[in-house]
């Protein structure tokens, strides 16, 4: 009896080994070998690059050793705006633009960088893991363009080699370096700096130049891309949230299959939890760093914070209407939630 048992289970396990197998069989089949380019503006020692290597390995792993991305660093590839272009055309395959360079094709995404919106990190994972975050990336396939995920680039602040900014006011005069972007130009000009757009990639050398008297930036590229070399001052504006959207070419997305597709997927899932926890980390630790390296760091009081608000309203106003009211409202409704409707 048990010996016919055993045989009978042996023979089930058998069976279930054969389904499995012959389960397995087709995704391995369906798994090719692909090598996604994958562009960034930012330096090798970013989070930003230390995230897509931690893509890439989840690739690897995932697919068996068939998949992988590869990093082109520091801008080798070209520039945010250039880089979307080409995942359009079908000529690179990944990029990890600013979400503001996504603007000229979809406005509503504009509302992420309305200033003064986000008061923390947390608000904004709620906003743009849930429905109203999906709802942008869903604009994404009519562009050429499909959305794997929100990366943070983190709260902005400003840098300028002239003076300290203990007000408000201090801000007014200085030519900054600002996001190829009209609501960044807006935002800045209304601050009562001379706004001036510029790549990224150009940035430095303009600092160094005294081109421009600063710029603005989450702390993490502030000191992975050495600003503290041509910039003395930082002052914690938090004046914008600032998202990257990692994106693969629809071109390149459509060449895949169903298994591979949904490889991409989970690896993309996994490198925005690993991205957001390193930047956070980077970003804390950076404000030390930076100040090791002899930058002055000002705070501004609440009150000069609200100053700042009130002189931001007509931008407020102008760009809540261009990127759509309905937009506006459905994202500061989302807020509301993720502040506990407070």
């Amino acid at each position: 009896q048990d010996t016919m048992q055993f045989t009978s289970l042996a023979k089930s396990l058998a069976l279930g080994a054969t389904l499995l197998a012959a389960l397995a069989a087709p995704v391995a089949a369906q798994v090719k070998e692909h090598t996604f380019k994958v562009g960034i503006g930012l330096s090798d020692d970013h989070p930003q690059a230390q995230a897509v290597r931690h893509f890439a390995e989840r690739l690897q792993a995932k697919s068996g050793g068939k998949m992988n991305a590869k990093l082109f660093a520091s801008g080798a590839l070209g520039n945010d705006v250039s880089m979307t272009s080409a995942l359009r055309g079908g000529t690179l395959e990944m990029t990890i633009p600013d979400s503001s360079t996504l603007m000229s094709l979809i406005k509503p995404f504009g509302v992420l960088n309305l200033p003064l919106t986000f008061n923390n990190e947390a608000e904004a994972d709620a906003v743009l893991d849930g429905p109203f975050g999906q709802k942008l990336l869903a604009m994404l396939p009519d562009k050429g363009l499909i959305g794997l995920g929100f990366w943070e680039n983190g709260f902005r602040h400003v840098t300028n080699s002239r003076r300290a900014i203990n007000t408000a006011d201090d801000l007014a005069g200085l030519k900054l370096r600002v996001i190829q972007s009209p609501l960044f130009l807006d935002t800045f000009n209304a601050l009562g700096t001379n706004a001036t757009p510029m790549p990224f990639t150009e940035l430095y050398t303009a600092m160094e130049q005294k081109a421009v008297d600063g710029q603005e930036n989450p702390p993490a590229t502030i000191l992975a891309s050495k600003f503290y070399e041509v910039q003395k001052h930082l002052v914690l504006s938090r004046h914008m949230y600032s998202a990257w959207v990692l994106l693969i070419s629809k071109k390149t997305w459509d060449g895949l299959s169903a298994d591979e597709k949904k490889i991409v997927q989970e690896a993309a899932r996994e490198a925005t939890v690993f991205e957001r926890k390193t930047i956070r980390a980077f970003s804390e630790t950076a404000l030390g760093e930076l100040k090791k390296t002899g930058m002055q760091i000002t705070e501004l009081p609440a009150a000069e914070q609200a100053k700042l608000r009130t002189k931001l309203q007509p931008v407020l106003a102008k760009y809540g209407k261009e990127f759509g009211e309905e937009t506006t409202s459905e994202m500061m409704g989302e807020l509301a939630k993720a502040r506990g409707g407070k």
